[in-house]
């Protein structure tokens, strides 16, 4: 599954944001100004959900600019910001900070001064969706727990300022048992294509109902994982020693370990969110096309294997 062009602007209701095709835009409503839209990313993703290390919001942008057009992605990389300077977005939503760590210069011969700079030359704001959108009802694990058919869904880490079903992470049940092999093949073919795959730890036969993920790094809930009793954790960029080391606490081989690439893992949610934020605000009568960056930042080209 390779990421594609969604654009959801003028969906019927029942339309899948991974069948939309760009569409003519419904011409109703006053135009929409950036400080409209964040009032919209505040309904569905509250900030008062992100994590205390996070930086989520605004980057660059003047609330009282005009936008028609926005896109989403899971990175705010140049290529991305190319993507949406070419393709006119005067809005890029993006789930990963671009100035999470603090910097002391935003000069244009450094990579993040040149994103900067190339953003507000451009008129192109930047907005941030980060752990929030983790957390909010529909973010990432929740759409990732959706893809694969998970029953009784619940946070594996309940939100400190949130409702009872807001957090990091998910936990729930298949509709049926399955093998190791066979859910890990699931996960495979739901994901975007990446060079590092789904590496697996645990019996390929070994037989799985209940299932804990986490979209994005997940290593730092191992602990909680173990208190839901999930029969396997799926997640991102699982380090060694935390993977080892809950392979040799694992109860009866349990948890078994899947690890996905990071980007994978959360690009599944670009669509949903694009479609959830083209609601509200068509609701709201703006006319607004929104449409999901084709830029594969997945930061791996190939991977060499046994055999």
């Amino acid at each position: 599954m390779e990421p594609e062009n969604t654009d959801v602007s003028a969906q019927p209701a029942d339309a899948s944001p991974a069948d939309a095709q760009p569409a003519e835009a419904v011409k109703a409503g006053e135009a929409a100004t950036l400080g409209m839209i964040l009032l919209a990313v505040e309904e569905l993703w509250p900030e008062s959900l992100a994590e205390d290390w996070d930086e989520v919001g605004l980057v660059a942008g003047h609330p009282s600019a005009e936008v028609s057009r926005i896109l989403f992605a899971v990175d705010p990389t140049l290529e991305v910001i190319e993507e949406a300077v070419a393709w006119g977005a005067e809005l890029l939503i993006t789930h990963h900070p671009l100035l999470l760590k603090g910097v002391t210069s935003v000069a244009a011969n450094t990579p993040k001064g040149k994103a900067v700079h190339r953003l507000i030359e451009s008129g192109t704001a930047l907005l941030t969706v980060h752990t929030n959108g983790d957390s909010a009802v529909g973010g990432v694990s929740d759409v990732l727990a959706d893809a694969l058919g998970l029953q009784d869904v619940v946070p594996l880490t309940p939100a400190a300022n949130g409702l009872p079903e807001e957090g990091i992470g998910r936990v729930g049940d298949l509709a049926e048992v399955q093998t190791l092999g066979e859910f890990a093949a699931q996960v495979f073919g739901i994901l975007p294509s990446v060079a590092g795959g789904v590496r697996v730890s645990g019996d390929r036969d070994g037989l799985v109902r209940r299932v804990a993920l986490c979209g994005g790094a997940g290593d730092s809930l191992l602990n909680e994982v173990r208190a839901s009793n999930a029969d396997v954790y799926l997640t991102a960029d699982l380090r060694h020693h935390p993977a080892s080391e809950a392979r040799e606490a694992a109860v009866n081989d349990r948890p078994y370990l899947i690890d996905v690439s990071h980007f994978a893992s959360e690009w599944l949610w670009l669509p949903a969110a694009a479609e959830a934020l083209g609601n509200v605000l068509t609701d709201q009568g703006h006319d607004i096309e929104i449409r999901v960056s084709t830029t594969n930042s997945d930061p791996w080209d190939f991977i060499l294997t046994p055999g």
